[in-house]
């Protein structure tokens, strides 16, 4: 392979020299601004954690939730608009092993804790182990089907015990069924235990590093991440936010500071409608403050390390920059082959080679037969496709010592070292025959993508236009004979 000389290297030293200062300065600056921004900021920070950081984790814990506890809102959702449901309680629930093999089939398939259907006509709790009770208004414990009732929003989420299962507390999800025409036919719905419940938050708390609680909108704290007993029932007895928790209520989502526990806590907190409850996000002042402190130490260190970086590999980053530079201007973008400022010092560098050493060279030009009439039918995108396979159909048919340039437009010359002009013409014939057979270029244009070439061999102290006229000479001539030939000049 042929390699190009690369430019004097006197300048750069310098370039090092400048560089370095220039590392020096800005990590100089990058460490006095981000020390000085920390200590005179802190407050500053405070208020990221609070409009910023925040936010995100409580997006994040939102996102968890909706995978996590939304589900059996969708689950109830589809079996209130179940035509079987529908259909079965219209026909007037004769057959209840019906209904009951329904509610098993949802349990079973979507692995709720368990499934349940309220009829308003008998009243009549159907469950998955069979006829469950028949719901009463004098019964507290039914309160909340008849509070179903009422509602206008299309279902409601409670915390009962569930009576088939041990009086586990249970999370149900109430969803309102109506007929076609929109009369209240009961109310059916899913239920997770409090227990797996605690069990995500739990894992959320872990992940996040903060502490997660859901409040209804009464205030009630619902759930504890903990799943503590001990703690209070409603924000408004908890120190510090208990003059908060009107305004907390109001808004209903938003960011806020309080003093509890001889500690300033930093809360987000987000309505969920498909809940219908409050997520609230806590984390003391300290421990956010300690996770930016960590960030600053970090930041130090990987400043530290890339400026030490950046000067050990200067001079190499200046090497390879001065390689790429000398390859953008000696190669053609196109087709990747060298171009003519790289021909004029290589061609020179062989013909003197081949006058000390008195050995044959010779040139080949190459002209794509019809490249006009290709652009004209096919577009310039499919010309180009073209220059770039017959380029690549060059480079493969050529030996490792000869090279190709792309001379200009839709010529190429190629320079052939150690090679007479007998030899020059059946390399000329044998890439003219490569590219008249080439099925990529047939399918690019059919019948339009041929090469004419045209060969010379150096004679004794030829000057290098000579040499170059007489290969065009003879490319022409094989135009005028008719293209896709070979002619000696």
């Amino acid at each position: 392979m042929i390699t190009t000389t690369r430019p004097e290297q006197t300048a750069i030293p310098q370039k090092n020299r400048l560089l370095v200062g220039l590392s020096l300065l800005l990590c100089v600056g990058f460490f006095s601004t981000t020390l000085i921004s920390y200590y005179v900021s802190r407050s500053s920070i405070r208020e990221s954690i609070l409009t910023q950081e925040l936010p995100l984790t409580s997006d994040n814990i939102y996102s968890e939730i909706l995978k996590d506890l939304v589900r059996p809102v969708f689950i109830s959702s589809m079996m209130a608009s179940d035509t079987f449901l529908r259909d079965w309680t219209l026909r007037g629930e004769r057959d209840s092993s019906e209904v009951i093999r329904y509610l098993k089939e949802i349990m079973t398939r979507y692995g709720a804790f368990t499934s349940f259907f309220v009829s308003e006509k008998t009243r009549i709790y159907y469950h998955p182990s069979g006829i469950l009770k028949t719901v009463r208004q004098d019964n507290p414990l039914d309160d909340w089907y008849f509070r179903v009732r009422r509602i206008v929003e299309p279902y409601e989420i409670n915390v009962d015990p569930d009576l088939a299962n041990r009086n586990l507390l249970t999370i149900f999800v109430n969803y309102n069924v109506r007929d076609y025409k929109g009369n209240f036919l009961g109310s059916a719905g899913v239920g997770l235990t409090i227990d797996s419940v605690r069990s995500a938050l739990r894992d959320y708390q872990k992940r996040f590093s903060r502490s997660i609680s859901f409040v209804d909108t009464t205030g009630r704290i619902v759930l504890y991440g903990d799943g503590s007993d001990m703690k209070p029932q409603n924000i408004s007895e908890v120190d510090g936010l208990r003059d908060l928790a009107k305004k907390i209520l109001t808004e209903g989502a938003g960011s806020y500071q309080y003093t509890a526990d001889g500690g300033t806590h930093l809360l987000n907190v987000r309505y969920i409608p498909e809940l219908k409850w409050y997520l609230f996000v806590d984390k003391t002042e300290e421990a956010a403050l300690a996770g930016i402190r960590r960030t600053l130490y970090v930041n130090l260190g990987v400043c530290a390390f890339v400026t030490l970086l950046v000067l050990s590999i200067t001079g190499l980053a200046l090497s390879r920059y001065q390689e790429r530079m000398e390859e953008l201007a000696t190669t053609d973008k196109l087709t990747g082959l060298l171009n003519r400022q790289a021909l004029d010092l290589l061609l020179h560098q062989a013909m003197t080679r081949s006058h000390r050493a008195g050995s044959p060279l010779s040139v080949i030009l190459a002209d794509v037969d019809n490249f006009k009439a290709v652009n004209d039918q096919h577009g310039h995108l499919v010309g180009d496709e073209v220059l770039r396979r017959v380029a690549l159909n060059l480079r493969e048919h050529l030996r490792e010592s000869d090279t190709v340039f792309r001379w200009g437009g839709e010529e190429f010359l190629i320079i052939v070292q150690d090679c007479d002009s007998s030899a020059a013409l059946l390399l000329a014939e044998k890439l003219r025959t490569a590219t008249a057979g080439d099925l990529a270029l047939a399918e690019m244009a059919a019948g339009l993508v041929t090469i004419s070439l045209g060969v010379a061999e150096l004679r004794p102290r030829e000057p290098v236009d000579t040499l170059l006229g007489r290969a065009d000479a003879a490319m022409y001539e094989a135009k005028q004979a008719g293209r896709n030939c070979v002619r000696m000049g």
